[in-house]
């Protein structure tokens, strides 16, 4: 029985560190569940009204995405992809982030210049935060203390003390910045889709750190092995560039209109969605190759943080 046992307890070890995708499919109207360890899909979920945003919570065993054609936020189980809430919100919901604490859920409302607040729990609405113009990406301090917003339409980013809700800075930066990152060193990162820059910013000072050339519109960023890795969507490539120095130091092809890209907990590999080739990508961090291509569905975006370990798995 030795053997046995010993066999079973390594699948099980197996299973519990496996990383799973968890990717918006816009123009599918689904959600394609990816295992990164055997790089195939292990389930396709229906959601209805164009999705592109989502965040996931680990800790919490749940994720959250945003159909931006039906304006409707929705709360999964990470063990099963199983529906638990949802609200549909008025205006332009898009970008969606979590506290660290998980309490609440953060969307921002691309036509009405806001971010809604939600109570995790059942996603009803507890306050609202005006921003600049076309508010896109969202991001959260690891410490809850403040949150970030990248506002398209003002070329800017907006910081926000979060105990309080006031406004500390509105941070300058490239043309039409719309995903937005927190660095490893604890700086802000903006995908400037009108200027091909990437804007690094401090979010307690509020001052600009360096403005990055990158390829051509660039989306979102993610880092990985002291580099940050930005998705070019109209060079179908992804520009990597170092974190102390700030300059890039490769370009790798992708798929076709490379759009979110997220990397795996313990920094190795980057995932991005292709939005036309309907495929991800999968980096090695170290080498910045491409190791891996895996089919999605019709049309991924996964605008947001959208790996975790936890799918198959109970809570």
């Amino acid at each position: 029985m030795a053997p046995v046992l010993i066999a079973t307890v390594l699948k099980a070890t197996e299973a519990t560190a496996a990383n799973y995708a968890f990717v918006t499919n816009q123009n599918g109207n689904s959600l394609s569940v990816i295992n990164l360890n055997t790089r195939s899909e292990a389930a396709r979920v229906s959601l209805p009204g164009a999705p592109a945003g989502v965040a996931v919570d680990a800790a919490r065993g749940v994720f959250y995405t945003v159909s931006a054609g039906s304006k409707v936020v929705r709360k999964f189980g990470l063990a099963r992809a199983e529906q638990q809430a949802e609200r549909t919100l008025d205006g332009g919901p898009i970008g969606i982030a979590v506290s660290p604490d998980g309490q609440q859920v953060f969307v921002s409302d691309w036509y009405n210049a806001r971010i809604w607040m939600l109570n995790a729990e059942g996603l009803t609405p507890a306050d609202m935060i005006e921003t600049g113009s076309a508010p896109a990406g969202l991001v959260v301090a690891r410490d809850g203390s403040w949150l970030a917003s990248a506002d398209r339409d003002a070329n800017q980013i907006s910081v926000f003390d979060l105990p309080s809700r006031q406004l500390r800075h509105k941070i300058p930066t490239g043309l039409r910045p719309f995903g937005i990152s927190l660095g490893p060193q604890g700086r802000l990162f903006t995908a400037n889709v009108g200027s091909d820059t990437v804007t690094v910013a401090d979010p307690v000072t509020g001052k600009v750190a360096a403005t990055i050339p990158v390829g051509a519109r660039p989306y979102a960023i993610s880092f990985g092995a002291g580099a940050g890795f930005a998705t070019n969507q109209y060079a179908d490539t992804v520009s990597v560039f170092d974190l102390e120095s700030l300059r890039v130091s490769a370009t790798i092809d992708v798929g076709e209109y490379p759009e979110g890209i997220d990397a795996t907990p313990d920094g190795k590999t980057l995932v991005v969605a292709n939005w036309f080739s309907n495929t991800l990508s999968l980096i090695d961090a170290g080498t910045a190759r491409v190791i891996a291509e895996i089919d999605t569905g019709d049309g991924p975006r996964a605008f947001g943080r959208f790996i975790a370990t936890g799918y198959a798995e109970e809570k």
